[in-house]
C-alpha cells in the first residue's frame, strides 16, 4: 500500500476515501488497521467487523480464487481510493542543498577562508608607488582559489551519500582529520613564514639602516606587511592538498562504474570504500551462497532408500500414481517448470522453488504432471489447507468419483511422519508405522539426509468417507491419521564459485558467517561444502533459540558481554529471525572486544531484513529475489544475488582505499617541496622561485591529472592477500611517510642546487634578484622545468605504496595513467618553448631538456634507494590520518537504535515484551505450585517474580525472543520435578547463568553436538 511514512502520500487518499470509500465498503484506514494485526487477533478483528473472509472479498470485489477483474476502469477506481503500490521515491537534494553540504569539506573550508583574505586584501590600495607587484603574490592567490572551490564544489557526492547514516565512513572520518593535521601544520608554517618576513625587514630596516618610522611612511610599510601577510597565506595554500576532495569523487565514481559490471550496484558512494575495510560478512544462505534451484536428490519410497532418483521401473505403480497426483495436484499451480529459454541451459523454475523441486522430481521419473492437472483443474479443489508456519505443511483435498474424498499432504518430514499412522510398502500396500518405525525412519533416513545439507520433505495422503462430510474446520482431525507416500530429500546446491569466494574471503582476513532459517543440520552441511567451517577448528553453530538463550540476562535484556563471549566462534546462526540477524550484527559492530573494530556486510532479500541491512556497515540487497524495501534499506544491491559479487566489492573498495592513498603520497611529497620552496625563497631572496602562474600549473598537475591516473587504476588479486585496514589503521603509514619524506629531500636538494649554483652549471645568467619588469630567465626556467620533470617521474613511484620494487607493474594496464603522463609531458613542453611571459617561461636548448629529463629520471632511482632502506629502522616517523576510538562513536550513534528500526518494529517489540511477562506470570505459577508440592525452598521462585518487574525497562533492547510454546507450560503435569518443569519452559530467557544448551553445537568440527545432543 505504499509509505506508510509519507504523510502527503496518505493525505491525499485519505481525502478520496470520505468520498469513494464507500464504493467498496471498506476504508483504506480500516484496511490499514487490520494489517496491524497477527495472528488470532486479526481473525478475531475480521469476525468481530466483517464476519468472515468472503464478506471483506465481496466488499472489496474481489475474488479469494481468481483474485481482481483486472479491468482497467477498475484498476483505475482502486488506485483513486486506495493509492498505488509502490513506495514514493524520496524528495531529491536541490543543487544549492549539494553545493553547500560539499562546502562542509575541512579542505574547502581552509581555502575558503584563505580566499576570502586574499580577495580582502587585493582591494588594498595604499597611497604612493605603483604597487603592481606588491599585488601580485595576492592576485596569484585569488586566481589559484577559484579552481580549488570548483574543484570540490562537485566532488563531495559521498558526503550527500552518507547523510543516510550519523556515523561518517572510515575513509571519511580518516580525510577529515588528516586535513585537519594538514591544515594545522600549514599554518603553523605560514605563521612562522609572516614573522620571520616581519622581524627580517624590521631588523634589515630599522635596525641595521637605522631608519627612523616616518609618518609619511607608514602607507609603504603597511603595503610591505600586507604583501608579507599575502605571502604567508599563499604558504597556507599550497600545503593545504586541495585535490584530495577530487580524488576521493574521482576513485569513487570510476570504482562505482566498473563495479556496476560485476554486478554490483551501488547506492551510496561510500559504502565502496566501506567494504574494503570489512572484517566480517553475515550472508544468507538461500540463493546467495546456494544456487536457489531446488532438486531432488534422494528418496525413500516402498521401503528403500534411494541416494539418486530411482528408475521408474523399480516404483510400485500403484506407488507411482499416488506419488504423481500428490505431488502435481497439492502445489500452487502457478509453480511451473518451463522449456530452458536458451539451448544448453537447464529448465526454468517458476514459482515455489521448493515444488519446482517436487515437479522437477515427477519429470525425473519420466511422468508428466501436467496432465494430471488438466484432469483436476484448480476451481475443482474442494479445500486447500495453505503452507504456512505453524502447519509447516501443505494439503489438498479433492473429491473422487464414488464421492469419498481424498487429501494430498506435504510438508516438513518431522511434522507430518508424526501424523501418520500407516506408510506404503514396496506392493504400494499400507502397512502399520509405529512411532518405535518412526523413530527408526528419523535415524536411519531423515538424519543422514539433514547431515547431506538435505531439506527433506514428507509427501503422504489420507482418506476420507464422503457421508458423512468431515468438519473441514477441525484440523487436528483432518490432518491426521495420514499414510506416507515417500520421503523426499531436496538439495539446493552451492554455488560452484562460492567455496572459492569464501577462501578468497578468509585469505583476506574475513571472516563470513551463514544466518539462515532452515534447520541446523542442513545449516552445517551447507556450510562445510561452502568451506565456512572446517572439520577440527574451534567454530560454534547456534540455532535462534539458543543464541537469544545465552546473550540474555537473567532479566531476558540483551547484554554486550554475553554477545562478546559467543559472535568471535560463531559461524553458523540457523533457524534465526530477522531480529536475531540485527541482533548479532548490532552486537558484532558494538564490540570491543577485539583490537580493532569490526566492519560488518551483512546481505538481506525480505523486508525483515530492513533494519539489519540498515544497522550493517554495508547492506547488501538481493538484486532478484531482493524486495524493494530491502533495496531501499541497502547501500549495494547484488543484481545476480551472488556472493562472489561481494568478493569483487571488496576487491574495489580495497582498491579506492589504496588510490588514495596513492594519491596522498604523490601530492603530500609535492606540497612538503612546494611549502619549503615558497617558505625558503620568500625568506632567503624575497621571491619565490616557482612564480604564481606556474604553481597553478603544478597544482593542476598534482589536482586533477594525478587524482584521475592514480584513482583509476585496476584492482588486483593481490589486495585479497592483506588483512583490512580496520578502523583503527592510519591513512598515511610508516611507509608512506619514508617516501613522501625521501622523495621531498631528493628534490630540494636538487632544486635548492640548481637555485643558488645553477648559474654556473648551465653557464646562464643568474635569475636570482632580478629587477622587476626583466624577462623570464633560462635559470628559473629550468628550475620549473626540474621540478615538474621530477612529479611526473615521482607520480610513477607513487603508484606503489607497500615499499614495491617493480613500480612498473601493470602500469600499461592502466590507460588513462599512460596517457595523463605523456600529456602532462606534452603540454610541459608547449609551456616552456612557447609559454613566454604569461607562464615566466623562457626556451631552453635541448641540452638543457636532457638535463631536466635526467634529473626527473633520478627519481626511479632515488625510489629504488629508498625502498632498500627498512622502515623499521625508521623509528623517528610518524604516521596521519589515524582513528580514534573516541571520535569513531559520536554522542548520538548510542541513542541511533530507536531511530533505526521503524514504528512496526518497535510495535512488534512491544507485543513481545508483554507476551514475555504474561509467560514470566504463568512460569512464576507453576514453579511456586510445583516447589510447594515437592516440598521444596520456594525462595527461587519468588525470585523470579520480582525480575518480571524490571522487565518493562527493555522496551528498546529487547529483540525477538524465540517463539514460546504456551500450550507446552500449561500442559506441563504439576507432578513433574523442578528440572522437568524448567525443560518445558526452556524456551523462556534463562534466569540463572544457563548450562551449556541443546540449540547449539559448539566443539571441534564434526565432533560437535547437534541441537538433540547427538553426535553427528
Amino acid at each position: 500500500m505504499g509509505d506508510m511514512t509519507n504523510s502527503d502520500f496518505y493525505s491525499k487518499n485519505q481525502r478520496n476515501e470520505s468520498s469513494h470509500g464507500g464504493e467498496f465498503g471498506c476504508t483504506m484506514e480500516e484496511l490499514r488497521s487490520l494489517m496491524e494485526l497477527r495472528g488470532t487477533e486479526a481473525v478475531v478483528k475480521i469476525k468481530e467487523t466483517y464476519g468472515d473472509t468472503d464478506t471483506i472479498c465481496r466488499r472489496l470485489k474481489t475474488s479469494p480464487v481468481e483474485g481482481l477483474p483486472g479491468t482497467a476502469p477498475d484498476l483505475e477506481k482502486r488506485k483513486q481510493i486506495f493509492g498505488q503500490n509502490f513506495i514514493p521515491p524520496k524528495k531529491p537534494k536541490t543543487f544549492l542543498q549539494l553545493v553547500w553540504e560539499a562546502l562542509q569539506d575541512v579542505t574547502l573550508i581552509i581555502l575558503e577562508i584563505a580566499a576570502i583574505i586574499s580577495l580582502g586584501l587585493s582591494f588594498y590600495h595604499p597611497p604612493g608607488e605603483n604597487n603592481e607587484a606588491k599585488q601580485q603574490d595576492g592576485a596569484a592567490a585569488m586566481e589559484m582559489q577559484p579552481l580549488k572551490s570548483a574543484e570540490g564544489g562537485d566532488t563531495d557526492d559521498k558526503k550527500k551519500a552518507s547523510m543516510h547514516k550519523k556515523e561518517k565512513s572510515v575513509l571519511q572520518g580518516k580525510l577529515t582529520k588528516l586535513a585537519v593535521q594538514i591544515g594545522k601544520a600549514g599554518l603553523v608554517m605560514s605563521a612562522i613564514t609572516v614573522i620571520i618576513l616581519v622581524l627580517y625587514f624590521t631588523v634589515d630596516t630599522f635596525v641595521v639602516n637605522q631608519k627612523p618610522w616616518l609618518p609619511e611612511c607608514t602607507p609603504v610599510y603597511v603595503q610591505y606587511f600586507v604583501k608579507f601577510f599575502i605571502i604567508g597565506v599563499t604558504v597556507l595554500v599550497v600545503a593545504v592538498p586541495e585535490g584530495l576532495p577530487l580524488a576521493v569523487t574521482i576513485s569513487l565514481a570510476y570504482s562505482v562504474k566498473k563495479m556496476m559490471k560485476d554486478n554490483n550496484l551501488v547506492r551510496h558512494l561510500d559504502a565502496c570504500e566501506t567494504m574494503g575495510n570489512a572484517t566480517a560478512i553475515c550472508s544468507d544462505k538461500t540463493g546467495t551462497l546456494t544456487t536457489n534451484r531446488m532438486t531432488v536428490v534422494q528418496v525413500y519410497v516402498g521401503d528403500v532408500h534411494y541416494k539418486e532418483v530411482p528408475d521408474p521401473s523399480s516404483i510400485n505403480a500403484k506407488t507411482m500414481e499416488l506419488l504423481v497426483n500428490a505431488i502435481a495436484i497439492n502445489s500452487a499451480y502457478t509453480t511451473k517448470i518451463l522449456p530452458p529459454e536458451k539451448e544448453g541451459a537447464l529448465p526454468k523454475q517458476v514459482g515455489n522453488k521448493t515444488e519446482c523441486g517436487l515437479l522437477g522430481f515427477v519429470l525425473d521419473l519420466k511422468q508428466d504432471y501436467e496432465s494430471v492437472r488438466s484432469q483436476m483443474p484448480e476451481e475443482k479443489l474442494y479445500k486447500v489447507y495453505t503452507f504456512n508456519s505453524v502447519r509447516k505443511s501443505m494439503s489438498t483435498v479433492i473429491k473422487l468419483p464414488d464421492e469419498s474424498f481424498r487429501m494430498y499432504s506435504k510438508g516438513a518430514s518431522e511434522i507430518v511422519l508424526k501424523k501418520c499412522c500407516k506408510i506404503l510398502n514396496g506392493a504400494g500396500e499400507p502397512r502399520v508405522f509405529r512411532p518405535r518405525d518412526r523413530d527408526e525412519m528419523v535415524k536411519k533416513v531423515i538424519e543422514p539426509m539433514a547431515c547431506d545439507g538435505l531439506r527433506t520433505i514428507c509427501v503422504a495422503y489420507r482418506d476420507l468417507p464422503g457421508s458423512p462430510e468431515p468438519d473441514w474446520d477441525n484440523e487436528n482431525d483432518i490432518l491426521n491419521d495420514l499414510t506416507c507416500i515417500c520421503v523426499v530429500g531436496i538439495e539446493d546446491p552451492v554455488r560452484p564459485e562460492v567455496p572459492e569466494a569464501i577462501r578468497k574471503c578468509q585469505r583476506a582476513g574475513i571472516t563470513v558467517r551463514m544466518v539462515t532459517g532452515d534447520n541446523i543440520n542442513t545449516a552445517r552441511a551447507i556450510a562445510i561444502k561452502c568451506g565456512i567451517i572446517h572439520p577440527g577448528e574451534d567454530f560454534l553453530c547456534l540455532e535462534g533459540k539458543e543464541f537469544n538463550r545465552r546473550i540474555r540476562n537473567e532479566k531476558g535484556e540483551i547484554e554486550q558481554e554475553r554477545i562478546d563471549k559467543i559472535w568471535p566462534k560463531l559461524r553458523v546462526l540457523a533457524r534465526s529471525s530477522p531480529t536475531d540477524k540485527h541482533t548479532l550484527v548490532k552486537g558484532i559492530i558494538d564490540s570491543t572486544h577485539t583490537e580493532q573494530r569490526q566492519v560488518v556486510a551483512v546481505t538481506g532479500d525480505g523486508t525483515n531484513d530492513g533494519p539489519a541491512l540498515k544497522k550493517a556497515d554495508v547492506g547488501f540487497a538481493m538484486g532478484i529475489a531482493g524486495t524493494d524495501v530491502a533495496k531501499e534499506a541497502s547501500d549495494i544491491i547484488l543484481t545476480d544475488d551472488n556472493f562472489s559479487s561481494i568478493v569483487k566489492a571488496v576487491m574495489w573498495g580495497r582498491n579506492v582505499y589504496d588510490s588514495i592513498s596513492k594519491f596522498l603520497q604523490f601530492q603530500l611529497t609535492v606540497n612538503v617541496v612546494a611549502v619549503i620552496v615558497a617558505f625558503t625563497g620568500a625568506c632567503i631572496t624575497q621571491d619565490s622561485p616557482l612564480k604564481a602562474v606556474q604553481m597553478l600549473w603544478v597544482n593542476l598537475i598534482m589536482d586533477t591529472f594525478a587524482s584521475l591516473a592514480l584513482a583509476t587504476e585496476p584492482p588486483t588479486e593481490t589486495l585479497l592477500l592483506r588483512k583490512p585496514y580496520g578502523r583503527n589503521k592510519p591513512l598515511i603509514s610508516r611507509t608512506m611517510m619514508k617516501n613522501i619524506l625521501g622523495h621531498a629531500v631528493y628534490q630540494l636538494t636538487l632544486i635548492f642546487t640548481l637555485l643558488f649554483v645553477g648559474e654556473k652549471m648551465f653557464q646562464i645568467d643568474s635569475g636570482r634578484n632580478a629587477p622587476l619588469h626583466s624577462p623570464p630567465s633560462e635559470h628559473y626556467t629550468i628550475i620549473f622545468n626540474t621540478f615538474v620533470m621530477m612529479q611526473l617521474f615521482n607520480e610513477i613511484n607513487a603508484r606503489k605504496i607497500h615499499g614495491e620494487r617493480n613500480v612498473f607493474d601493470g602500469i600499461f594496464r592502466n590507460p588513462i595513467f599512460c596517457t595523463i603522463v605523456l600529456g602532462t609531458f606534452a603540454i610541459q613542453i608547449v609551456i616552456v618553448q612557447f609559454g613566454g611571459k604569461p607562464f615566466s617561461c623562457s626556451p631552453l636548448q635541448l641540452d638543457q631538456w636532457l638535463w631536466c629529463i635526467f634529473i626527473g629520471l633520478g627519481e626511479l632511482v632515488w625510489g629504488q634507494v629508498i625502498a632498500t632502506i627498512p622502515t623499521s629502522r625508521l623509528k623517528f616517523l610518524k604516521e596521519a590520518g589515524r582513528l580514534t576510538q573516541k571520535e569513531e562513536i559520536p554522542e548520538e550513534e548510542l541513542n541511533e537504535d530507536v531511530e533505526e528500526i521503524d514504528h512496526a518494529e518497535r510495535e512488534l517489540r512491544r507485543g513481545q515484551i508483554l507476551w514475555f511477562r504474561g509467560l514470566n506470570r504463568i512460569q512464576t505459577q507453576i514453579e511456586v505450585v510445583n516447589t510447594f508440592k515437592s516440598g521444596a525452598s520456594f525462595q527461587g521462585a519468588l525470585r523470579r517474580q520480582s525480575s518480571v518487574t524490571s522487565q518493562s525497562q527493555d522496551v528498546a533492547n529487547l529483540s525477538s525472543p524465540s517463539r514460546v510454546s504456551l500450550s507446552n507450560a500449561l500442559s506441563s503435569p504439576t507432578s513433574l520435578p523442578p528440572a522437568a518443569a524448567g525443560r518445558e519452559c526452556e524456551s523462556l530467557p534463562p534466569r540463572v547463568p544457563p548450562p551449556p544448551a541443546p540449540g547449539g553445537q559448539e566443539g571441534r568440527g564434526r565432533g560437535a553436538r547437534d541441537s538433540g545432543g547427538r553426535r553427528s
